[in-house]
Protein backbone atom coordinates (compact mmCIF):
# COMPACT_ATOMS: atom_id res chain seq x y z
CA UNK A 1 0.00 0.00 0.00
CA UNK A 2 1.54 3.15 -1.00
CA UNK A 3 1.73 6.03 1.18
CA UNK A 4 -1.57 7.78 1.15
CA UNK A 5 -1.46 11.74 1.81
CA UNK A 6 -3.88 13.73 3.48
CA UNK A 7 -7.07 14.12 1.61
CA UNK A 8 -7.55 17.83 2.76
CA UNK A 9 -3.57 18.61 1.58
CA UNK A 10 -4.39 16.69 -1.87
CA UNK A 11 -7.35 18.83 -2.35
CA UNK A 12 -5.76 22.12 -1.44
CA UNK A 13 -3.69 22.05 -4.94
CA UNK A 14 -6.79 22.35 -6.43
CA UNK A 15 -8.39 25.60 -6.03
CA UNK A 16 -11.99 24.85 -7.89
CA UNK A 17 -12.64 22.52 -5.30
CA UNK A 18 -13.17 24.96 -2.87
CA UNK A 19 -16.72 25.95 -4.43
CA UNK A 20 -19.85 24.90 -3.35
CA UNK A 21 -20.21 22.10 -6.06
CA UNK A 22 -19.40 19.02 -5.99
CA UNK A 23 -17.88 18.16 -8.87
CA UNK A 24 -18.27 14.07 -10.26
CA UNK A 25 -17.90 14.12 -13.39
CA UNK A 26 -14.01 13.64 -13.59
CA UNK A 27 -14.34 11.86 -17.32
CA UNK A 28 -15.69 14.86 -18.92
CA UNK A 29 -12.69 16.72 -17.14
CA UNK A 30 -10.36 17.08 -14.48
CA UNK A 31 -9.85 19.54 -11.99
CA UNK A 32 -6.09 21.59 -12.46
CA UNK A 33 -3.87 22.35 -9.41
CA UNK A 34 -2.91 25.63 -8.73
CA UNK A 35 0.56 25.71 -10.41
CA UNK A 36 -0.58 24.45 -13.54
CA UNK A 37 -2.73 27.67 -13.73
CA UNK A 38 0.18 29.36 -12.95
CA UNK A 39 2.10 28.51 -15.38
CA UNK A 40 -0.56 28.89 -18.06
CA UNK A 41 -0.70 32.36 -17.16
CA UNK A 42 3.02 33.13 -17.01
CA UNK A 43 3.62 31.57 -19.79
CA UNK A 44 0.77 34.31 -21.47
CA UNK A 45 2.03 37.13 -19.72
CA UNK A 46 5.97 36.65 -20.47
CA UNK A 47 6.37 33.85 -23.41
CA UNK A 48 3.51 34.70 -25.49
CA UNK A 49 5.61 34.59 -28.95
CA UNK A 50 5.96 32.79 -31.75
CA UNK A 51 8.70 29.91 -31.62
CA UNK A 52 12.22 29.73 -33.11
CA UNK A 53 13.07 33.41 -33.36
CA UNK A 54 16.23 33.71 -32.03
CA UNK A 55 15.15 36.52 -28.90
CA UNK A 56 14.94 35.68 -25.58
CA UNK A 57 11.15 35.07 -24.63
CA UNK A 58 11.16 33.21 -28.43
CA UNK A 59 13.73 30.69 -27.19
CA UNK A 60 11.87 30.20 -23.70
CA UNK A 61 8.89 29.56 -25.60
CA UNK A 62 10.40 26.59 -27.25
CA UNK A 63 12.40 25.62 -24.77
CA UNK A 64 8.84 25.10 -23.05
CA UNK A 65 7.16 23.49 -25.75
CA UNK A 66 10.23 21.14 -26.00
CA UNK A 67 10.59 20.39 -22.57
CA UNK A 68 6.63 19.47 -22.82
CA UNK A 69 7.25 16.92 -25.18
CA UNK A 70 10.29 14.91 -23.62
CA UNK A 71 8.13 15.02 -20.45
CA UNK A 72 5.23 13.39 -21.90
CA UNK A 73 7.36 11.05 -23.80
CA UNK A 74 8.61 10.05 -20.38
CA UNK A 75 5.04 10.21 -18.51
CA UNK A 76 3.91 7.53 -20.58
CA UNK A 77 6.96 5.43 -20.26
CA UNK A 78 8.18 5.95 -23.88
CA UNK A 79 11.10 7.71 -23.69
CA UNK A 80 13.24 6.15 -26.49
CA UNK A 81 10.47 4.32 -28.04
CA UNK A 82 8.31 6.64 -29.45
CA UNK A 83 7.13 10.13 -29.36
CA UNK A 84 4.02 11.72 -28.18
CA UNK A 85 2.12 13.64 -30.81
CA UNK A 86 -0.05 16.87 -28.80
CA UNK A 87 -2.99 18.16 -30.29
CA UNK A 88 -5.94 19.92 -29.27
CA UNK A 89 -7.88 16.78 -28.11
CA UNK A 90 -7.60 12.96 -28.10
CA UNK A 91 -10.55 12.95 -30.96
CA UNK A 92 -8.41 15.98 -33.46
CA UNK A 93 -5.53 13.10 -33.04
CA UNK A 94 -7.02 10.48 -34.06
CA UNK A 95 -8.08 11.79 -36.78
CA UNK A 96 -4.97 12.91 -37.84
CA UNK A 97 -3.64 9.63 -37.04
CA UNK A 98 -6.72 8.16 -39.53
CA UNK A 99 -6.21 10.72 -42.30
CA UNK A 100 -2.40 9.83 -42.36
CA UNK A 101 -3.13 5.81 -42.19
CA UNK A 102 -5.57 6.50 -45.61
CA UNK A 103 -2.63 6.98 -47.64
CA UNK A 104 -1.04 3.70 -46.93
CA UNK A 105 -4.20 1.76 -47.40
CA UNK A 106 -4.68 -1.04 -50.33
CA UNK A 107 -8.58 -2.70 -51.56
CA UNK A 108 -9.27 -5.32 -48.69
CA UNK A 109 -6.93 -3.64 -46.04
CA UNK A 110 -9.12 -4.39 -42.77
CA UNK A 111 -9.59 -2.78 -39.90
CA UNK A 112 -11.23 -3.48 -37.04
CA UNK A 113 -12.64 -0.72 -34.56
CA UNK A 114 -14.83 -1.71 -31.21
CA UNK A 115 -18.23 -1.20 -30.42
CA UNK A 116 -17.14 -0.43 -26.34
CA UNK A 117 -15.57 3.04 -28.03
CA UNK A 118 -15.73 6.68 -27.82
CA UNK A 119 -16.95 7.61 -31.43
CA UNK A 120 -14.02 9.15 -31.38
CA UNK A 121 -12.44 5.87 -32.02
CA UNK A 122 -14.75 4.60 -34.87
CA UNK A 123 -15.71 7.35 -37.10
CA UNK A 124 -11.97 8.29 -38.03
CA UNK A 125 -11.65 4.29 -39.29
CA UNK A 126 -15.01 4.30 -40.81
CA UNK A 127 -14.12 6.72 -43.22
CA UNK A 128 -11.65 4.89 -44.47
CA UNK A 129 -13.88 2.38 -46.67
CA UNK A 130 -13.61 5.11 -49.17
CA UNK A 131 -9.79 4.12 -49.91
CA UNK A 132 -11.20 0.47 -49.90
CA UNK A 133 -10.79 -0.68 -46.19
CA UNK A 134 -12.42 -3.52 -45.15
CA UNK A 135 -14.20 -2.43 -41.83
CA UNK A 136 -14.78 -5.58 -39.30
CA UNK A 137 -16.30 -5.16 -35.41
CA UNK A 138 -14.95 -6.20 -32.50
CA UNK A 139 -18.76 -6.72 -31.30
CA UNK A 140 -19.78 -6.61 -27.48
CA UNK A 141 -21.99 -8.50 -25.25
CA UNK A 142 -25.41 -6.77 -25.25
CA UNK A 143 -26.39 -7.85 -21.58
CA UNK A 144 -22.72 -6.14 -20.23
CA UNK A 145 -21.10 -4.37 -22.93
CA UNK A 146 -17.80 -6.24 -22.03
CA UNK A 147 -15.41 -7.54 -24.26
CA UNK A 148 -14.30 -11.18 -25.21
CA UNK A 149 -10.78 -11.89 -27.12
CA UNK A 150 -12.04 -14.83 -28.77
CA UNK A 151 -14.66 -12.67 -30.40
CA UNK A 152 -11.52 -10.29 -31.46
CA UNK A 153 -9.46 -13.69 -32.65
CA UNK A 154 -12.53 -14.66 -34.70
CA UNK A 155 -12.25 -10.89 -37.11
CA UNK A 156 -8.26 -10.92 -36.98
CA UNK A 157 -7.07 -12.57 -40.39
CA UNK A 158 -3.98 -11.37 -42.12
CA UNK A 159 -5.30 -8.73 -44.18
CA UNK A 160 -5.70 -6.97 -40.52
CA UNK A 161 -3.86 -3.61 -40.33
CA UNK A 162 -5.28 -1.91 -37.61
CA UNK A 163 -6.97 -2.52 -34.58
CA UNK A 164 -8.90 0.24 -32.67
CA UNK A 165 -10.05 -0.23 -29.22
CA UNK A 166 -10.58 1.18 -25.81
CA UNK A 167 -8.06 0.72 -22.70
CA UNK A 168 -11.53 1.44 -20.72
CA UNK A 169 -14.99 2.74 -21.65
CA UNK A 170 -15.95 5.73 -20.26
CA UNK A 171 -19.05 4.59 -19.75
CA UNK A 172 -18.52 1.51 -18.79
CA UNK A 173 -15.29 1.50 -16.91
CA UNK A 174 -14.17 -1.59 -16.99
CA UNK A 175 -10.51 -2.16 -17.81
CA UNK A 176 -9.49 -4.16 -21.10
CA UNK A 177 -6.39 -6.21 -21.10
CA UNK A 178 -4.70 -3.80 -23.20
CA UNK A 179 -1.06 -6.15 -22.91
CA UNK A 180 -3.13 -9.43 -24.40
CA UNK A 181 -4.53 -7.40 -26.92
CA UNK A 182 -1.32 -6.06 -28.82
CA UNK A 183 0.16 -9.54 -28.11
CA UNK A 184 -2.90 -10.93 -30.15
CA UNK A 185 -2.62 -8.58 -32.69
CA UNK A 186 0.85 -8.18 -33.67
CA UNK A 187 0.76 -12.01 -33.79
CA UNK A 188 -2.18 -11.41 -36.54
CA UNK A 189 0.43 -8.98 -38.29
CA UNK A 190 -1.72 -5.64 -37.36
CA UNK A 191 -1.15 -2.61 -35.24
CA UNK A 192 -3.18 -1.60 -32.04
CA UNK A 193 -4.47 1.89 -31.80
CA UNK A 194 -6.08 2.17 -28.04
CA UNK A 195 -8.25 4.96 -26.50
CA UNK A 196 -6.38 5.68 -23.09
CA UNK A 197 -8.85 8.77 -22.31
CA UNK A 198 -10.87 6.99 -19.57
CA UNK A 199 -7.48 5.13 -18.11
CA UNK A 200 -5.77 7.51 -18.14
CA UNK A 201 -6.87 9.64 -14.83
CA UNK A 202 -6.77 6.41 -12.70
CA UNK A 203 -3.56 4.85 -13.72
CA UNK A 204 0.29 5.45 -15.27
CA UNK A 205 0.25 4.27 -18.73
CA UNK A 206 2.93 2.25 -19.74
CA UNK A 207 3.30 2.08 -23.31
CA UNK A 208 6.71 -0.04 -23.17
CA UNK A 209 5.31 -2.42 -20.96
CA UNK A 210 1.81 -3.45 -23.09
CA UNK A 211 3.76 -2.91 -26.82
CA UNK A 212 1.28 -0.66 -28.15
CA UNK A 213 1.94 1.46 -31.33
CA UNK A 214 -0.15 3.90 -31.15
CA UNK A 215 -1.94 4.89 -27.45
CA UNK A 216 -4.25 8.41 -27.03
CA UNK A 217 -5.27 10.21 -23.90
CA UNK A 218 -6.79 13.40 -22.74
CA UNK A 219 -4.54 15.66 -20.85
CA UNK A 220 -7.71 17.80 -19.84
CA UNK A 221 -9.04 14.66 -17.92
CA UNK A 222 -5.74 14.26 -16.05
CA UNK A 223 -5.10 17.25 -14.33
CA UNK A 224 -3.61 19.30 -17.12
CA UNK A 225 -4.69 21.62 -20.25
CA UNK A 226 -7.14 21.26 -22.80
CA UNK A 227 -5.16 19.06 -25.05
CA UNK A 228 -5.08 15.65 -26.05
CA UNK A 229 -2.03 13.32 -26.43
CA UNK A 230 -1.01 10.36 -29.19
CA UNK A 231 2.12 8.47 -28.39
CA UNK A 232 3.24 6.64 -31.29
CA UNK A 233 6.00 3.89 -31.66
CA UNK A 234 8.98 4.64 -33.85
CA UNK A 235 8.54 2.05 -36.53
CA UNK A 236 5.19 2.30 -36.34
CA UNK A 237 4.99 5.77 -37.25
CA UNK A 238 7.86 5.74 -40.00
CA UNK A 239 5.25 4.35 -41.85
CA UNK A 240 3.26 6.99 -42.45
CA UNK A 241 3.91 10.47 -43.98
CA UNK A 242 2.62 13.32 -41.56
CA UNK A 243 0.45 15.86 -43.02
CA UNK A 244 1.73 18.99 -41.82
CA UNK A 245 3.74 21.37 -44.42
CA UNK A 246 4.87 19.90 -47.09
CA UNK A 247 8.45 21.67 -46.23
CA UNK A 248 8.97 20.04 -42.88
CA UNK A 249 10.79 17.28 -43.22
CA UNK A 250 9.34 13.81 -42.74
CA UNK A 251 11.34 12.81 -39.71
CA UNK A 252 10.38 16.08 -37.55
CA UNK A 253 8.81 13.89 -35.18
CA UNK A 254 6.34 14.41 -33.72
CA UNK A 255 5.85 17.99 -35.34
CA UNK A 256 4.75 16.76 -38.64
CA UNK A 257 1.40 15.24 -37.13
CA UNK A 258 1.26 18.37 -35.50
CA UNK A 259 -1.03 20.74 -37.73
CA UNK A 260 0.01 24.60 -36.74
CA UNK A 261 1.99 23.84 -34.19
CA UNK A 262 1.01 23.08 -30.35
CA UNK A 263 -0.73 25.41 -27.86
CA UNK A 264 2.43 26.90 -26.38
CA UNK A 265 0.37 27.96 -22.97
CA UNK A 266 -1.01 24.37 -22.69
CA UNK A 267 2.67 23.05 -23.00
CA UNK A 268 3.83 25.25 -19.89
CA UNK A 269 0.88 23.85 -18.38
CA UNK A 270 2.19 20.46 -18.72
CA UNK A 271 5.76 21.27 -17.77
CA UNK A 272 4.26 22.19 -14.48
CA UNK A 273 2.14 18.91 -13.90
CA UNK A 274 5.42 17.18 -12.05
CA UNK A 275 4.70 19.01 -9.16
CA UNK A 276 1.59 17.11 -8.47
CA UNK A 277 2.68 13.66 -9.33
CA UNK A 278 5.74 14.43 -7.00
CA UNK A 279 3.15 15.58 -4.01
CA UNK A 280 1.42 12.42 -4.37
CA UNK A 281 4.42 10.15 -4.58
CA UNK A 282 5.72 11.58 -1.51
CA UNK A 283 8.92 13.10 -3.04
CA UNK A 284 10.77 15.07 -0.74
CA UNK A 285 11.54 17.41 -3.03
CA UNK A 286 7.79 18.47 -4.33
CA UNK A 287 8.86 22.01 -4.88
CA UNK A 288 11.33 21.79 -7.10
CA UNK A 289 10.17 18.88 -8.92
CA UNK A 290 10.02 19.99 -13.02
CA UNK A 291 9.69 18.28 -16.25
CA UNK A 292 13.28 17.50 -17.06
CA UNK A 293 13.85 15.65 -13.74
CA UNK A 294 10.34 13.89 -13.38
CA UNK A 295 10.79 10.18 -14.28
CA UNK A 296 8.67 7.29 -15.29
CA UNK A 297 9.18 5.51 -11.00
CA UNK A 298 7.41 9.47 -9.87
CA UNK A 299 4.76 8.74 -12.38
CA UNK A 300 3.92 5.37 -11.55
CA UNK A 301 4.24 6.05 -8.22
CA UNK A 302 1.83 9.13 -8.12
CA UNK A 303 -0.83 6.92 -10.15
CA UNK A 304 -0.38 4.21 -7.33
CA UNK A 305 -1.63 6.65 -4.53
CA UNK A 306 -4.24 7.89 -7.13
CA UNK A 307 -5.98 4.41 -7.30
CA UNK A 308 -5.23 3.65 -3.56
CA UNK A 309 -7.63 7.07 -2.69
CA UNK A 310 -10.10 5.81 -5.23
CA UNK A 311 -10.50 2.58 -4.29
CA UNK A 312 -12.62 3.25 -1.19
CA UNK A 313 -14.59 5.94 -3.05
CA UNK A 314 -15.22 3.48 -5.79
CA UNK A 315 -16.49 0.79 -3.59
CA UNK A 316 -18.91 2.70 -1.73
CA UNK A 317 -20.20 4.60 -5.10
CA UNK A 318 -21.14 0.63 -6.18
CA UNK A 319 -22.29 -0.13 -2.54
CA UNK A 320 -24.52 2.68 -2.37
CA UNK A 321 -25.57 2.17 -6.01
CA UNK A 322 -26.13 -1.60 -5.94
CA UNK A 323 -28.60 -1.01 -2.63
CA UNK A 324 -31.23 -0.16 -4.89
CA UNK A 325 -33.20 -3.17 -6.61
CA UNK A 326 -34.39 -0.58 -9.38
CA UNK A 327 -30.71 0.35 -10.22
CA UNK A 328 -29.02 -1.12 -12.95
CA UNK A 329 -24.84 -0.04 -12.79
CA UNK A 330 -23.88 -0.38 -16.47
CA UNK A 331 -20.65 -2.13 -16.40
CA UNK A 332 -18.99 -4.16 -13.76
CA UNK A 333 -20.64 -3.98 -10.31
CA UNK A 334 -17.00 -5.52 -9.05
CA UNK A 335 -15.14 -2.63 -6.97
CA UNK A 336 -12.08 -4.58 -7.82
CA UNK A 337 -9.52 -1.72 -9.02
CA UNK A 338 -8.09 -4.31 -11.09
CA UNK A 339 -11.61 -4.68 -13.29
CA UNK A 340 -12.38 -1.43 -13.54
CA UNK A 341 -12.14 2.19 -12.80
CA UNK A 342 -14.02 4.63 -10.72
CA UNK A 343 -16.42 6.01 -13.72
CA UNK A 344 -19.63 4.73 -12.72
CA UNK A 345 -22.73 4.28 -15.23
CA UNK A 346 -26.46 3.44 -14.14
CA UNK A 347 -30.12 3.44 -15.66
CA UNK A 348 -33.54 3.43 -13.17
CA UNK A 349 -36.08 0.68 -13.99
CA UNK A 350 -38.86 4.37 -14.30
CA UNK A 351 -36.66 7.54 -13.44
CA UNK A 352 -35.23 9.24 -16.20
CA UNK A 353 -31.89 10.19 -15.81
CA UNK A 354 -32.17 13.63 -16.99
CA UNK A 355 -34.41 14.16 -13.35
CA UNK A 356 -32.15 12.30 -11.19
CA UNK A 357 -28.96 14.64 -13.05
CA UNK A 358 -31.55 17.86 -12.32
CA UNK A 359 -32.03 16.55 -8.61
CA UNK A 360 -28.29 16.46 -8.07
CA UNK A 361 -27.38 19.26 -9.46
CA UNK A 362 -29.98 21.37 -8.02
CA UNK A 363 -28.61 20.28 -4.40
CA UNK A 364 -25.02 21.21 -5.23
CA UNK A 365 -23.73 17.83 -7.39
CA UNK A 366 -22.00 17.97 -10.69
CA UNK A 367 -22.93 14.73 -12.21
CA UNK A 368 -24.64 14.15 -16.17
CA UNK A 369 -26.49 11.86 -18.32
CA UNK A 370 -26.28 10.95 -22.00
CA UNK A 371 -24.15 8.42 -24.03
CA UNK A 372 -21.42 9.94 -23.62
CA UNK A 373 -20.22 9.68 -27.04
CA UNK A 374 -20.31 5.77 -26.52
CA UNK A 375 -23.25 6.22 -29.01
CA UNK A 376 -22.81 2.44 -30.88
CA UNK A 377 -22.32 1.01 -27.10
CA UNK A 378 -25.43 2.58 -25.36
CA UNK A 379 -27.68 1.27 -28.95
CA UNK A 380 -26.25 -2.30 -28.97
CA UNK A 381 -26.82 -2.54 -24.71
CA UNK A 382 -30.27 -1.47 -25.76
CA UNK A 383 -29.87 1.72 -23.94
CA UNK A 384 -31.63 4.67 -25.28
CA UNK A 385 -28.81 7.34 -26.19
CA UNK A 386 -31.02 10.17 -25.33
CA UNK A 387 -31.36 10.37 -22.01
CA UNK A 388 -28.88 7.81 -22.02
CA UNK A 389 -27.32 6.65 -18.83
CA UNK A 390 -26.13 8.68 -15.25
CA UNK A 391 -22.96 9.08 -15.05
CA UNK A 392 -20.93 9.68 -11.94
CA UNK A 393 -17.11 9.76 -12.09
CA UNK A 394 -15.11 10.58 -8.85
CA UNK A 395 -11.16 10.41 -9.43
CA UNK A 396 -8.42 10.28 -5.83
CA UNK A 397 -9.68 13.95 -4.40
CA UNK A 398 -13.16 13.35 -3.86
CA UNK A 399 -13.70 11.92 -0.81
CA UNK A 400 -16.42 9.11 0.56
CA UNK A 401 -17.84 11.46 2.33
CA UNK A 402 -18.91 13.19 -1.17
CA UNK A 403 -20.11 9.64 -2.09
CA UNK A 404 -22.69 9.67 0.73
CA UNK A 405 -23.85 12.99 0.30
CA UNK A 406 -24.58 12.44 -3.28
CA UNK A 407 -26.27 8.90 -2.88
CA UNK A 408 -28.41 10.48 0.12
CA UNK A 409 -29.84 13.10 -1.88
CA UNK A 410 -30.62 10.84 -4.27
CA UNK A 411 -32.02 8.09 -2.16
CA UNK A 412 -36.05 8.64 -2.41
CA UNK A 413 -35.53 9.08 -5.45
CA UNK A 414 -33.52 6.03 -6.62
CA UNK A 415 -35.96 3.84 -3.93
CA UNK A 416 -38.82 4.44 -6.49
Amino acid sequence: MPHLPDIDAVRAQFPSLAREMVLLENAGGSQVPWYVADAIRDHLLNDYVQLGAGYPASDRATATVERAHRFMDRFVNGEGLGRVILGSSCTSLMHVLAHSISRTIQPGDEIVVCEQGHEANIGCWLELERYGAVIRWWRVSPETGSLDLEDLRSVLSERTRIVAFPHVSNLLGEIVDVKAVATMVHAAGGRVVVDGVAYAPHRAIDVRDWNVDFYAWSTYKVYGPHMGGLFARHDAIAELQGPNHFFIPEDEIPYKFELGGVSHEGCAGLCALPRLLAFLANDQSVAAADAETCDFEVVQQAFATMAAMEAPVQKRLLERLGAHDSVRIVGPVSDDIRVRVSTVSMVHASIDPRRIVEIACSAGFGIRHGHMYAHRLCTQMHIETDPGVVRISPVHYNTVSEIDRLCDVLEETLSK
